[in-house]
This record gives C-alpha cells, structure tokens and sequence, in this order.
C-alpha cells in the first residue's frame, strides 16, 4: 500500500520484499489559473508552474493565497475551487485531496431537471494536489496595478 504526502511530494511505501522504501518526485506541478475579479466583472486566465505551483499544494477551497504566486505581487486571492485533469470538480465540504463519490442533490458537479433528485456523483476532495489541472481565484485585495497591465508584463517576459 502507497501512502503520498502532498506537501514534500514524496512517497512512502512498501517494496515487492516488505522492506520500507521512500522517493521524491522530481516532477513540478503545474495549474491553469482562472483569476476573477469581482470589481471590474472580468476573469483572467493563465498558467503558474514550478516553484509557484508547488506553493499551492495543500492549500484548501477557501483559503488565501498571496498574489505572487500567480504573477500579481501585491494582490490576496481566496481559492474558490478547480477541477482535475478527467474534469470532476473540487467540493468544499469533501476532505482532503481524493475523489470520492457523494450523493448529490444540486450544487457544484449537479444540476437537476427536477427538484427532489438526486444522484451519486464523483467529485474531488477540497485539497489542491498535483492532479487538480484548473484552480479557480477570486481577487479578494487589489494591489498597486492593473491585472491585465501584470499579465502583459508577465507576457511580455515570456517571449
């Protein structure tokens, strides 16, 4: 059995023999950000990896995070949800990095024709771990410049 500890990236588990065995995964992470910005109505899109990525491992729905990390030094954002890479969403009131399936009667994930149904649906826990491919932002502090005037300076420095 495989345990996985998110933060270090590492990985404990047992050999074909018993004996205990420990790796790092030297890959990094890597996110699709969907950057909203409740004053001026718009949303921003874009991609953060390495270093910064890593950062938000472990962080949870609901949490703050420092603007830096997407590329908007002077900016606080609120993780407000994501998906991982097959597409099933994040849910705040699931615990932990996993998929699990839950009874949905509406929400995120499920919307139904009807009222009253119901229906078993999969979804990801509220944990963002190197297999959630989009991370949702909501800007919650606005720094000293534009978004769109940091997204092209991050742009410009791509090239």
């Amino acid at each position: 059995m495989f345990k996985e500890a998110i933060a270090h990236q590492s990985f404990i588990g047992e050999g074909s023999n018993g004996t205990k065995v420990h790796w790092s995964v030297m890959d990094m992470a890597e996110f699709e950000v969907v950057i909203s910005d409740p004053k001026d109505g718009k949303s921003y899109q874009g991609k953060v990896d390495g270093q910064h990525a890593n950062r938000l491992i472990g962080k949870k729905i609901g949490g703050e995070v420092d603007g830096i990390f997407v590329g908007l030094p002077g900016y606080k954002l609120k993780i407000t949800g994501g998906s991982d890479l097959d597409g099933f969403p994040m849910k705040k009131n699931i615990p932990g990095p996993g998929r699990k399936k839950v009874l949905a009667k509406g929400g995120t994930g499920f919307r139904p024709k009807k009222e009253g149904v119901k229906k078993k649906k999969t979804f990801r826990g509220n944990t963002v771990s190197d297999d959630i491919n989009q991370v949702n932002l909501k800007v919650i502090e606005h720094g000293p410049k534009n978004i769109p005037e940091l997204l092209a300076e991050e742009e410009g420095e791509n090239k």
